[in-house]
Formats: structure tokens, sequence, C-alpha cells
């Protein structure tokens, strides 16, 4: 056997720029057709708790860790919390049209010193679902977090048992990664993780997706898109 090449270091990843990411703050981001900001709750919590408790909305907190809530005054006690939360630092989903609070999103696990961010605890109300509201703030806050912030990773995970989120995580133009085994226990219930992602040097090709479909020329005078996201984006 041939003795080592002394002069040849062993691999330990290419050289990057060491320096971090900035944290996000509360911010207001506005599209064409919602508007994240922060968590306000003489603002958003009445309508994001009607829009999200009754009947047949039970099934909309099956994969949160929280939710849903027996009383106004627990929601309200929950609400409070998140509010004043950094990490996650929580948006509302606000319609354009209207000005009602439709949803929420989050910052979270945010590592500026790695550049990696994470969106997660997404919450729609059933007139948000499936709309190009849900899609623009989602496009928003990937393109805070990488033209703004200067993230490298921008992450998705979900129970690996959420269907829903793990389509549309490809349809967004995240990459699957695998399955975190056992990796939490929420509500009593084991819950395996899907990890998906999307990196600093695919963001302009899915910003140009997302912006290609986001336009009013891809949607027919009744609102039908002509071309899906998801075929923008190979899925």
């Amino acid at each position: 056997m041939a003795p080592p090449d002394s002069t040849t270091a062993p691999p330990i990843g290419i050289a990057v720029d060491p320096s971090p990411a900035q944290r996000p703050e509360p911010v207001v981001l506005p599209g064409r057709v919602v508007t994240l900001c922060p968590l306000h709750g003489p603002s958003h919590a009445q309508a994001l708790y009607d829009g999200t408790h009754g009947a047949q909305k039970e099934d909309l907190w099956r994969y949160l860790p929280q939710g849903p809530f027996a009383s106004r005054a627990a929601y309200d006690d929950w609400f409070g919390l998140k509010e004043k939360s950094l990490d996650p630092l929580f948006l509302a989903i606000v319609d354009n049209a209207t000005g009602v609070a439709l949803g929420q999103a989050s910052y979270l696990r945010i590592e500026p010193a790695h550049r990696t961010i994470e969106v997660g605890h997404i919450l729609f109300t059933p007139a948000l679902q499936r709309s190009c509201g849900a899609t623009e703030a989602m496009y928003l806050m990937a393109r805070h977090a990488f033209a703004d912030l200067g993230y490298r990773r921008y992450e998705w995970k979900c129970n690996a048992l959420n269907e829903p989120s793990r389509r549309a995580a490809l349809r967004l133009g995240f990459t699957f990664e695998g399955v975190f085994r056992q990796h939490m226990i929420v509500k009593g219930r084991n819950r395996d993780t899907a990890w998906y992602s999307m990196l600093d040097s695919e963001w302009p090709l899915r910003q140009a997706s997302f912006e290609q479909w986001l336009a009013p020329s891809n949607f027919d005078p009744a609102g039908e898109q002509k071309l899906s996201l998801s075929r923008l984006n190979g899925h």
C-alpha cells in the first residue's frame, strides 16, 4: 500500500464568507395581494381566532404544536406570547383588499452565524388556503431572508405524515433532504420530521418562478392559473 500523500490535506469543505446574516426584526413586507406585518393583538387576534376556530376548523391545527384553544382567553394568552417572541418571529398575513388578517407564519431556528433560517408555524385560514395570497406570503418571506437578510439556507420542516405540507414544500421550490425519525413528541404523539431546504444559489431561479406565477398575466378573468408553480419549479 502506498503511503499517504502528506502534501494533500483532507477535504473540509469549500471556503465561504464567514460574515453573519442579519437577524430578522419585526418588519412590514408589502405585496400585491397580501402584506406581512408583526403580530398585533388589537389588529389581528380577533380575525385570526375567528378564522381558525369553530366548526370544521379543528384540522387546521392538526400538525401544529398547540391549538385549537378551548376558549378565547386561552387563545389570547398564547397569542400574547407569540406577539412578543423573537425566535420564532411571527408575522400576520393581511389581505390588502380588506385589511383582515387571514393567516400567520414565522421565522424560527434563526442562526445568523451559519446563515440558516427556517419558515414555520404556518397557519392559513380557509379564506387564505390555496390562494394567490398564500403563495405570495411565502415568496415575500423567502425573498426577505435571502435578499435583505443574507441567509444562505432557508428551511421548511413538517411532520412526515403531513402530506399537504410536503406537497407545498416541493411546489414552492424546496428540495427534500430526508426524514429525521422520532425527532419530536408533539401533543403526546411521535413526530418523524421531513426536512426541506432552499439555498441562496438556488434562489434566483426560484424567485423568477415565483414572480412569473404571481404575475397578473398568469391568471385568467376567473382567477384560474394558466401555468402552475409546481411546473415552473420542475415538480
